[in-house]
């Protein structure tokens, strides 16, 4: 029962969870907030995925026999993505929600105690599972912190001085910044091309279910690709006008298939495409692009929603609005 709930709490932390939550919020309730989580989570997960990379620290249950591995992970564990993303995520919902609610102030004493224990739970299952030291959870919920505090702090500057840019410069910015994190990720990958895990950590990584493999650029590829694309379609987006997300509950509900259905077309094209790092950047800001700008826009010429703010006038990425 209690590993079980350990699972639970474990996957309220993952991109898993928050990916179709937030695919959902953003066609479906308030593309402004969806489109600064948006960001702010891919900018935490190419940092993670950075980091980890250029530590190359091991998971407990690799070099402890004591511990036992309850998931089959072969990524290094500095920090935690899940306690970084929770404190992200969560924290993000809680403000939003503060901004929102007319509840009494006890009311929103409670709302901030539930999301802080999630947050907390999030880190302590990632502990309980094996595949995370305090240490490394500890330090997920420091940068989350952080980059959350500095992501408010900078969204009332950096999103006018965006929205002035041209399209073209806005578009070359969103590359610039994915570029940021993907060459030093490639960097990192190409010193690490003959390591090879030493073989008690193999053996461990094997007895939990994993395949013990070279270390590649892919999930670095991944997450910098879909960090170029939103960035880019929330500018898009932006540029050509925003959606309201209003409509009936069927004309909303209609938008996740067809949006669905264009990013399972974008990632079996991506299927054949190959795995090679280049293709895989390619093809998942090409997903980001769909996500944020291209299912919008079929959206709105299907009739399932309608332009809110005319084309070039809206803001870039606003989750203040």
């Amino acid at each position: 029962m209690l590993t079980d709930f350990m699972y639970v709490m474990s996957l309220i932390g993952s991109a898993g969870f928050y990916v179709p939550v937030l695919v959902v919020v953003f066609w479906c309730v308030s593309p402004r907030a969806g489109a600064w989580a948006g960001v702010v989570l891919s900018l935490s997960g190419a940092l993670n995925t950075l980091v980890k990379l250029w530590i190359h620290a091991p998971r407990p249950y690799w070099t402890d026999p004591s511990i036992t591995g309850r998931q089959s992970l072969t990524s290094f564990g500095m920090p935690s993505g899940h306690a970084q993303g929770a404190v992200v995520a969560w924290g993000r919902f809680g403000i939003e929600w503060s901004r929102r609610t007319r509840a009494p102030r006890a009311g929103r004493v409670a709302g901030w105690a539930l999301i802080v224990a999630v947050v907390v739970m999030v880190g302590v299952s990632r502990v309980y599972l094996g595949v995370h030291s305090a240490g490394q959870v500890a330090a997920g919920w420091l940068i989350g912190a952080a980059l959350l505090i500095g992501a408010e702090l900078l969204t009332p500057v950096v999103v006018p001085w965006w929205r002035r840019r041209h399209l073209a410069v806005q578009l070359a910015l969103s590359l610039a910044v994915a570029g940021a994190f993907f060459a030093p990720m490639a960097v990192a990958v190409a010193e690490l091309r003959h390591w090879r895990p030493p073989a008690a950590w193999a053996h461990a990584i094997a007895a939990a279910g994993g395949v013990v493999g070279p270390v590649t650029l892919t999930d670095g590829a991944t997450i910098a690709g879909i960090l170029f694309g939103v960035l880019a379609g929330v500018s898009l987006l932006a540029y050509r006008g925003w959606f309201a997300p209003g409509g009936t509950f069927w004309r909303r509900a209609a938008r996740v298939p067809v949006g669905m259905a264009g990013a399972g077309a974008i990632l079996g094209a991506g299927w054949l495409a190959g795995e090679t790092a280049v293709a895989v950047f390619l093809v998942h800001g090409v997903l980001g692009m769909w996500m944020t700008a291209g299912a919008p826009e079929a959206f709105v010429r299907l009739g399932l929603a309608r332009r809110s703010v005319p084309r070039a006038t809206a803001t870039a990425v606003d989750g203040h609005s």
